[in-house]
């Protein structure tokens, strides 16, 4: 092959390393053999989908022969019905990952900047780089995002600035009054993703409400998931709510039939399941102590969380641990490529499974 395909590739997607996605169940059983494996790297719903969400999906499957609703109007019915919102704010998305690329397709390109925090989405940088936008990464505060220096790093260039709420690999979560206090800070002319994929998991009472917020801020874009607490990871489908006209722009660049009319059978039956929700949420907070509870009696560190997973402290290289669990059948979340390389981040499960991630830690910590 004499052709040199990468100098031919635009400049932002040379510099960039492909997505790297939790290990699946079956590579582990291929790679190693191992049977009766717990899966807790992804951060998915260990409940399972909602049956109402099942059986919308058996309904739909008749369509397949049909493409969907293009503007899915149904879905949007729905969401507007469940979270006030008028259907003109509303973007739907092939997960919430298709709504940040939206964003930067949108507003981002060479020549201008995106803000992010140290220990953010790694899929920011990979979406700014990608339209050869300058990403400009500020150091976190214990963990979390310094909004005081994220506003701080403002310039003129400025055009996109992205927060996730609570924080994904930390599970950090912020306050309504720093929020409100750091968009005051920031001009109008400067777009505010707030990232809110783990916002039903949160238990701090003082979380700001992005969706109330676009009301107040006509530069706040929120982007929401069916893939964590509803339960639909594999069917990728996300909204995001923002003021009309930049709801008009990101639809402008947005793939015709990005949602399947499949996922959002699931998506609107989803929504109706509030008992279902309710479950995930009291089964989260279960785990939450439990792991907690686990981790401090093995004497080790971790962050506290408002999401459905806590990330650990290893004190070493954490590959090592990382491997040995595997070993055992446990599969968690190594953070190297979020410059956290002696942590890892381990998904809330059952009590089954949570019992199963301490007693495997325990046998391979030294």
């Amino acid at each position: 092959m004499s052709c040199d395909f990468v100098a031919l590739s635009n400049p932002g997607v040379q510099a960039l390393q492909p997505y790297q996605a939790g290990k699946p169940a079956e590579e582990l059983e291929r790679e190693l053999g191992i049977r009766n494996i717990v899966k807790l790297a992804s951060n998915e719903n260990p409940l399972g989908p909602s049956p109402a969400a099942v059986a919308a999906v058996e309904s739909a499957l008749a369509g397949l022969t049909r493409y969907p609703d293009s503007n899915g109007y149904y879905l949007k019915q729905a969401l507007s019905q469940r979270f006030n919102l008028a259907t003109e704010q509303l973007t739907l998305g092939n997960g919430s990952n298709d709504l940040l690329e939206l964003v930067a397709r949108a507003f981002l390109r060479e020549g201008v900047e995106a803000i992010y925090s140290e220990y953010a989405f790694v899929v920011y940088p990979l979406v700014v780089k990608a339209c050869g936008a300058t990403g400009i990464s500020v150091a976190a505060r214990d963990y979390g995002h310094d909004l005081d220096a994220m506003a701080e790093a403002v310039t003129e260039r400025t055009r996109v600035i992205f927060i996730a709420n609570p924080n994904n690999p930390t599970g950090t979560c912020l306050s309504d009054q720093a929020f409100k206090q750091f968009m005051a800070r920031i001009p109008e002319r400067v777009l505010v993703v707030l990232d809110e994929a783990y916002s039903e998991y949160t238990e701090q009472a003082d979380t700001p409400d992005g969706l109330a917020l676009t009301a107040t801020y006509s530069n706040l874009i929120v982007t929401r998931t069916f893939s964590k607490a509803y339960g639909l990871a594999a069917l990728r489908v996300g909204f995001a709510i923002a003021n009309p006209v930049v709801t008009d722009l990101l639809n402008r660049v947005r793939q015709p039939f990005n949602v399947s009319s499949v996922a959002q059978a699931a998506a609107m039956a989803a929504l109706t399941d509030q008992a279902y929700l309710a479950r995930t949420v009291s089964l989260n907070q279960q785990g939450r102590l439990q792991v907690q509870a686990g981790l401090a009696a093995l004497g080790i560190r971790y962050i506290p969380s408002s999401a459905n997973f806590i990330t650990f402290d290893c004190e070493k290289d954490a590959l090592p641990v990382y491997q040995a669990l595997l070993e055992q059948g446990v599969i968690v979340r190594p953070l190297g490529v979020y410059a956290m390389s002696q942590h890892l981040r381990v998904t809330l499960g059952t009590e089954t499974e949570n019992q199963r991630f301490l007693d495997a830690l325990k046998k391979v910590i030294v």
